[in-house]
């Protein structure tokens, strides 16, 4: 849900928030969004030597401690490259998740369950979670609680964080050569 919060929804959310032409939102997100894609392939070979778990572990710390702070700022900046460093951040702590999810995903299961023991939990997360995020965020806003979402997206980060604490490394302890 991070990550469709700080991808999908951002753009909207600075010109419907913090007031920006579509045009300037779709430079600042697409920038940042270009500079998060670069990050990818970097985090992934930090975690290929300190292992999956410190990168989620990093993620849902600092996700909880600034998600809060990063779009409340954004909702009230008036400057481009305020507005840009902050997506940016934001982004680079989902690099933390989104850069290794996938092999931390198929590293969880055996050959033999592999595809429906990713799949299924995935879509569902995505649909229920990813998926509304949008939603839930214009909702909020139109009751008059935006800020709400802001919790929401920390609430959730901070769920994951508990997940990420209690699991083994899956670079440690990978099943993805099993069977």
């Amino acid at each position: 849900m991070a990550f469709y919060a700080y991808t999908t929804y951002l753009q909207k959310f600075l010109v419907n928030t913090s007031g920006f032409s579509k045009e300037s939102a779709s430079e600042i997100t697409a920038l940042a969004l270009l500079i998060f894609m670069l990050c990818q392939p970097l985090a992934g070979a930090l975690s290929d030597r300190i292992g999956r778990k410190p990168l989620m572990v990093g993620f849902g710390i600092l996700g909880v401690l600034f998600t809060y702070l990063i779009f409340s700022t954004l909702a009230t900046t008036t400057s481009p490259y305020v507005a840009f460093a902050l997506s940016l951040a934001g982004l680079l702590i989902v690099t933390g998740y989104t850069s290794i999810n996938a092999v931390v995903k198929a590293e969880l299961f055996p050959a033999h369950i592999r595809a429906l023991g990713v799949a299924l939990p995935y879509a569902l997360a995505n649909t229920i979670f990813g998926g509304t995020a949008e939603w839930v965020a214009l909702k909020f806003k139109q009751v008059g609680h935006e800020s709400w979402f802001f919790w929401y997206v920390t609430i959730m980060i901070g769920l994951s964080l508990i997940v990420y604490v209690r699991m083994r490394d899956t670079r440690d302890h990978s099943l993805i050569h099993e069977d």
